[in-house]
């Protein structure tokens, strides 16, 4: 074990969903302690601008699009980072979408596109990565949740039951995969403002009614997620396996505010 336990350094981390919002600050923030980091989406220019990021704080990485919604896509990705690196140490879960409709009005073509992307996804991602992962010796899932995974927001139940069902994957898959000596743990975000949400927060009655319920009268700040991320990933954290760390100014653990 390391001197330093959150040294990253040598270590592989593939983060899917990290073009943008949530993902992009998780891979900058593993790249930051050391770790070999391939931070991908489905958008070739958005690859190359987050591996550019990487590579200018002195980070290696590989540029490969990948689309969770593909099987072959998600092992394409695993087969070009095993030829490039020769291992994964660290899986990161952040692809994800949201959309606001009254539950009586969805179509199930929408839920089930958004079942796929949020849930079958992350499983494609976890499948495909669990040979490699259980050959680190020290691997690691972190899966992104939400506050959704423990409360009902109004209007978002094909969210809410995507990220419910996350926190349910995450935990059988922590429980399956200890003795393979591979943690899978979560974070579970509380109000972030991010491309996917930016609509439902920005000057709308829900925004304030969000930020009154958040003890620290506030959104978080995406970089304030990466210290999370950067524990569950490192040897601080070898014996944390099927757990949600909640980061969320306390939103979890308020009653009334006023």
């Amino acid at each position: 074990m390391s001197n330093d336990l959150f040294d990253l350094t040598g270590r592989v981390a593939v983060v899917i969903g990290a073009t943008s919002g949530i993902g992009r600050s998780l891979a900058l923030g593993l790249a930051g302690v050391g770790a070999s980091v391939i931070a991908t989406g489905r958008r070739t220019e958005l690859v190359d601008k987050i591996s550019g990021e990487i590579e200018k704080i002195g980070g290696k990485t590989l540029r490969q699009t990948c689309d969770v919604q593909q099987r072959k896509s998600v092992d394409a990705l695993r087969d070009a980072v095993l030829k490039q690196f020769g291992r994964v140490d660290i899986l990161l879960n952040a692809a994800g979408q949201i959309f606001r409709k009254p539950t009586h009005l969805i179509d199930e073509s929408e839920w089930n596109r958004l079942m796929d992307l949020n849930v079958t996804g992350m499983l494609r991602a976890c499948q495909s990565f669990h040979e490699p992962l259980v050959a680190s010796g020290r691997g690691r899932v972190i899966n992104i949740a939400s506050l959704d995974s423990y409360v009902a927001l109004t209007e978002v139940a094909a969210y809410a039951a995507s990220k419910s069902a996350v926190l349910s994957l995450t935990r059988s898959l922590a429980v399956e995969w200890a003795p393979k000596g591979v943690c899978v743990n979560a974070i579970a975000p509380g109000v972030f403002k991010t491309d996917i949400n930016a609509a439902l927060l920005e000057g709308t009655e829900r925004g304030k009614e969000l930020l009154m319920r958040t003890p620290m009268r506030r959104f978080g700040r995406i970089p304030e997620l990466a210290g999370t991320a950067i524990l569950l990933a490192s040897d601080a954290a070898t014996f944390i396996t099927g757990h949600c760390i909640v980061v969320d100014g306390g939103f979890l653990a308020s009653g009334v505010n006023q």
